[in-house]
This record gives structure tokens, C-alpha cells and sequence, in this order.
């Protein structure tokens, strides 16, 4: 479904957004010059990307549960993995953006909302190998395969939790010390996306990133990404339109920049 509020957006951004250049934090700075525009390729991408061009053949058909705001390309109950794959798994670049940004971060935890098929999930794994990934996801088939890929990976650190996101995820923070890295990737309604950052808050700390993504999904998204910007604990956000990045440093001035990428 062709969704021109999407289209409008990704203009307007484009036209405020920056490169690195003209941008006076240091921290930013290195960010987007040394971890943002990185693309040199990686030996820990490879596997990763053979999967998805496994899952991109793969015939196989599912009973999708959508406890979100469903899809915009296809809400079908019954989907390929194929198309699954097509339309709903990151790019390559945005999957290995969200990689460097967690490898840089050098976490203990990770909380992943959406683990869809695991490929993203796969590589904040492979970001952080001594970390404790808990990734949540509503559909229990597309769990299950999501279990299928990360055992292709020999992949040992992530746990995939099944149910309701507003069920499960304060029982994971509530039981967490803290929270290092945060993917909100699932549900993608303006209410729930601020009762998950609301809920997140008491175990943040100086190190945390939290990670949202499609802010401009929606207009409740969009309204959800400024009140989150707004927030007195949040001081620095990165908005790249497809994804936004928030961060806790109480040392930094209060500011928000738009990147391009």
C-alpha cells in the first residue's frame, strides 16, 4: 500500500537533515562519521546476509499473528516466508547500522520488541556475543522460524520470548538491573511505543541507547517520537528517519539532530 504521508515526511527530512558537517557535538560527530557512515563490509555480516537470501526462496507458508498495528505492505494471515522476508525484514544497511551502533555500545543486555525472523536479532547477537539478548515477538510461527535461523547461526546468547509485547516486556525490565541497548521494533502505535519508553525509563542510565523504528510510520508514530524527544531524561536524539536514536548522557546539552542516511 503506497503510503504518501511516508512519502511527505522522508522529504521533509531530507531537506533538514545533515551529514556530519555542521554538526558541533563531539559525541555526534564521531558517531555519525565513524559509526553511522561506516560502510566498509564485515566478515560478521556474511553468514547473516546468506540467510536472508535463503529465506528470500523460501516457499514456505505461515499463520501470521499481528498483535500491532499490522503492515503496510501486506496484513494477509497467511504469508510466505518469502514475502515475509521481502517485506518485512530491515535492509542490509539500516540491519548493520543497528549492528555498529550496538557493537560500539559494548552492552551487558539487549531488549529487542519484534524478533520477526531473527535476522536483526542475529545481528545484535553477533554485535555483542558476551551480552544477554531477550528478543519478544507475537506471533508464534514467526517465532519459531525466528529459533530455526539463529540455530543455523550457532547462535547461543539470544532468547526468543512468545506472547503479547504490553505482557511481557515489564516483566523483562522489571526483572533486568538495567538496560543497555533497547530495539523497539513491533506494534508501532503511539500509545504503546510511549508505554514502552515510559516503562523502560527507571532502568536507563548513562550508556543506554534505545533504538525506534518507522517514526514516521504513522502520524501517532511521528507524535510519539516527539514526545519522547521531549522527555527531561532524554538529551541527545538522532533521528535518521527510518530509525531513531535516543540517549541518556547527562553530561550533554539537550539536542536533537537529523542525520541523513
Amino acid at each position: 500500500m503506497f503510503n504518501l504521508q511516508l512519502v511527505k515526511s522522508f522529504i521533509k527530512h531530507r531537506l533538514k537533515a545533515k551529514t556530519r558537517h555542521g554538526v558541533h557535538s563531539p559525541f555526534v560527530y564521531h558517531l555519525i562519521d565513524k559509526i553511522i557512515y561506516d560502510f566498509r563490509p564485515r566478515a560478521e555480516y556474511n553468514d547473516i546476509e546468506q540467510l536472508r537470501r535463503r529465506l528470500l526462496s523460501d516457499q514456505r507458508t505461515i499463520s501470521i499473528t499481528d498483535l500491532g498495528a499490522g503492515s503496510l505492505v501486506n496484513n494477509n494471515k497467511q504469508k510466505q516466508v518469502k514475502q515475509l522476508a521481502k517485506n518485512a525484514l530491515k535492509s542490509p544497511s539500516l540491519a548493520q547500522l543497528i549492528y555498529r551502533l550496538t557493537n560500539e555500545q559494548k552492552p551487558r543486555n539487549i531488549i529487542e520488541l519484534g524478533t520477526c525472523l531473527g535476522l536483526t536479532t542475529s545481528y545484535l547477537s553477533k554485535a555483542a556475543p558476551d551480552a544477554e539478548v531477550i528478543s519478544i515477538e507475537g506471533c508464534p510461527e514467526t517465532a519459531a522460524l525466528a529459533k530455526e535461523n539463529l540455530n543455523s547461526l550457532n547462535i547461543k546468547n539470544v532468547s526468543i520470548l512468545t506472547g503479547n509485547f504490553d505482557d511481557i516486556l515489564p516483566e523483562v525490565i522489571d526483572r533486568s538491573p538495567f538496560i543497555d541497548v533497547l530495539f523497539v521494533d513491533g506494534n508501532h502505535r503511539k500509545e504503546a511505543t510511549l508505554d514502552y519508553f515510559i516503562h523502560s525509563l527507571p532502568k536507563t542510565h548513562e550508556g543506554t541507547l534505545m533504538i525506534f523504528d518507522d517514526i514516521y510510520w504513522s502520524k501517532g508514530m511521528e507524535e510519539a517520537w516527539q514526545e519522547i524527544k521531549d522527555h527531561p531524561q532524554v538529551t541527545v536524539t538522532i533521528d535518521l528517519f527510518w530509525i531513531g536514536l535516543v540517549f541518556f548522557r547527562k553530561e550533554q546539552v539537550k539536542e536533537h539532530f537529523k542525520v541523513k542516511f
